[in-house]
């Protein structure tokens, strides 16, 4: 089969591989769309990740596809059915699986794969995180369940209520969902962001207002544009540098909520102000990854209409392009999500 393997930094080869060998309980997905992503791009700047890759590796990890085939033990799913998969499952057994905090869990299990004609899905994410599609759901659409589902934790967990202002620091794609969650939750939005077309379409997505993030950009133009003049109720870091960590921070009122969502690189530090902590009442927190719950529920704003996955995706490209389109995105791309089409069809079929 096809796929795309990523050797080392800035090395992603489209190359013939053996399609994966199933084990009991796994499922073959032949894929159909598989969208890029910013931890993908952060992967392939550093040439590995952590936690799930080690090069020479399989890439990729939104996707949605037809079941080629099942492996001996796995219920519930039968070739051809159509399927969105998420990246990785807890053990449900552990400390965290016991209590209640499932993105936590010391067996997190990962899996990549899914810039390749075929994928194979390990058993506990069968099991876990597998959401069959329901008609009228294309794959374009459905591969979006996986980050949405990030930013439907990190929405629940900044407790972002109605008539609250809520500040979102990147207007990445990232950024932009936490703009259309906001927005269904009744609070009033404002963007800081450098990318113009993309402060538009925080616009169109409901944002109130939106402030270019200039070199001598300063939170007081946060402050200013708040609604009260206290500051801003939540504020939500999408960006991932220490620098608007400490922005996020200093822009939040008294007794307001900072998320810093983004994951900053490895070995950084961010100031805090201590005594403003105490005092104002802060409440400084990170959201990590998805769940189980969170998966169904991103599904369902997609299914229902309630979130239109295409605002996120500004182009398509078959496979082949995949590393040109990473290199872009790596180097100030100003496009959205990229559908990578693995069969070279229109996303539509």
């Amino acid at each position: 089969m096809k796929a795309a393997v990523l050797h080392g930094r800035e090395d992603v080869r489209i190359e013939q591989v053996d399609v994966p060998r199933l084990g009991p309980g796994d499922v073959l997905l032949r894929t159909r769309v598989a969208l890029t992503c910013g931890t993908d791009v952060k992967v392939y700047r550093r040439g590995y990740h952590a936690r799930m890759i080690t090069p020479p590796s399989l890439f990729g990890h939104e996707v949605a596809g037809i079941v080629e085939e099942v492996g001996p033990g796995a219920e519930g799913v039968a070739p051809g059915a159509a399927v969105v998969v998420a990246n990785s499952a807890p053990c449900g057994e552990c400390y965290y699986c016991r209590h209640d905090s499932p993105s936590l869990c010391d067996d997190l299990l990962f899996w990549n794969g899914a810039y390749a004609e075929f994928a194979r899905i390990p058993a506990r994410v069968v099991r876990q995180n597998l959401v069959p599609l329901e008609e009228g759901v294309g794959f374009r659409e459905a591969a979006m369940v996986e980050p949405l589902a990030c930013v439907v934790r990190g929405v629940e967990e900044s407790w972002i209520g109605r008539g609250q202002s809520v500040a979102v620091i990147g207007a990445g794609p990232i950024g932009l969902m936490f703009v259309a969650l906001a927005r269904l939750r009744g609070a009033h939005v404002t963007v800081v962001g450098r990318n113009a077309s993309r402060l538009q379409k925080a616009r169109e997505l409901g944002a109130e207002a939106t402030i270019v993030a200039t070199p001598d950009c300063d939170v007081a133009d946060l402050l200013r544009r708040s609604r009260n003049g206290h500051g801003v109720d939540v504020v939500i870091e999408a960006v991932g540098l220490p620098e608007t960590c400490e922005a996020a921070i200093r822009a939040v009122r008294k007794g307001g909520v900072v998320n810093l969502f983004a994951g900053c690189p490895a070995d950084t530090r961010i100031g805090i102000d201590s005594q403003r902590l105490h005092y104002q009442e802060l409440t400084i927190k990170s959201t990590f990854h998805h769940t189980p719950e969170s998966v169904r529920k991103a599904f369902r704003l997609i299914a229902d209409g309630h979130v239109d996955a295409n605002a996120f995706i500004s182009g398509e490209a078959p496979l082949d392009d995949l590393p040109e389109v990473l290199h872009r995105m790596s180097h100030g791309g100003d496009g959205l999500k990229t559908a990578i089409l693995t069969w070279g069809r229109a996303s539509s079929e």
